[in-house]
């Protein structure tokens, strides 16, 4: 296993007191694997990538283990760390506008990565980072690398952010909602484009997004959370044909499709719960269409129900997916 999330738990303590934004989640991703991470805004899902690269805010700890390649990423020192981050593991962050230093043309910022973590000149640093703007698609890159970020469309400025999280050749790259704020035909090629990395690279992909639509044609597994914690997971195929989760069924129901003549979405009724004061059962239960008697006061826990899928339920999954 190449990454593997062992109970992680992040809290933030705030003026209104903690705030428990992961509650013990345990997943893994494999060498040239692409596993989603969906779910509502505030579900966990970013914080988790956050914790395993020591990016959480000041505020906030985490606790468990981030395992990459048998090492815990959440016992490392800053130093230590940032090689992780520099030579291992990569993240694109969702807004590529505020991602980039405006004032900074973009052959200095590409070269910087390299010379600073890799030690080369800066001559074959900005060679470097001129043939991965050539991977990633961007037109006539040895005289574009000398523009500013301004000059560049949101599309072409992602593009630029994949390049700049490849050039050291990452095993593991976390895109955090790579195509937020691109139209929809950019977001198809930005997806494209990261296939072709996961297959010219072998790089292992976390995707971040509450777009189930990007992840249907692009995942081999997807991770639902809610509440800071896995409701369910297994093969994106099968969870999409047979959800087992009365949340998973619920997103996608509300996701539009072609072959429906209905007149209005489907909605999840309710709101998200607020992390500071989660219920003690399982925290879709005020929302939840099947809602048992005990499900407010008892918290399931993940379990195999099938081939290679976990699900956090008291409902049987026959039941849900009737």
């Amino acid at each position: 296993m190449l990454l593997e999330i062992e109970n992680l738990r992040v809290a933030f303590q705030t003026g209104d007191g903690e705030v428990n934004a992961v509650n013990g989640v345990s997943f893994g991703i494999d060498r040239g694997e692409t596993l989603a991470i969906v779910g509502e805004s505030g579900s966990g899902k970013s914080q988790t990538a956050f914790a395993a690269m020591g990016l959480l805010a000041k505020n906030g700890a985490a606790t468990g283990k981030a395992l990459y390649k048998g090492q815990n990423l959440l016992t490392l020192k800053q130093k230590q760390l940032n090689k992780f981050r520099s030579e291992e593991i990569a993240m694109i962050f969702q807004d590529p506008m505020t991602s980039l230093n405006p004032y900074i043309r973009i052959s200095e910022q590409m070269a910087e990565v390299l010379t600073l973590h890799k030690g080369v000149s800066k001559k074959h640093a900005i060679a470097e980072s001129v043939r991965m703007l050539d991977a990633v698609r961007i037109p006539d890159a040895a005289n574009r690398i000398r523009s500013y970020p301004h000059e560049f469309s949101g599309g072409m400025r992602q593009r630029i952010m994949i390049a700049m999280s490849l050039l050291c050749q990452p095993s593991l790259l976390i895109a955090d909602e790579p195509t937020t704020a691109l139209d929809v035909t950019v977001q198809a090629q930005i997806m494209d484009l990261l296939g072709d990395i996961r297959r010219d690279f072998g790089t292992a992909i976390i995707l971040i997004t509450h777009d189930l639509g990007v992840v249907a044609g692009f995942c081999d597994r997807t991770l639902v959370m809610y509440g800071g914690q896995i409701m369910e997971d297994g093969p994106t195929e099968a969870m999409f044909a047979d959800p087992s989760h009365p949340y998973t069924k619920g997103l996608l129901q509300a996701v539009p499709r072609l072959d429906r003549d209905d007149d209005s979405l489907a909605t999840i009724a309710g709101e998200p719960p607020d992390m500071s004061r989660l219920p003690q059962g399982c925290p879709f239960s005020p929302r939840c269409a099947w809602v048992q008697n005990t499900c407010p006061h008892i918290r399931p826990d993940l379990v195999n129900w099938a081939d290679d899928r976990r699900r956090a339920c008291h409902v049987p999954a026959k039941e849900v997916m009737a």
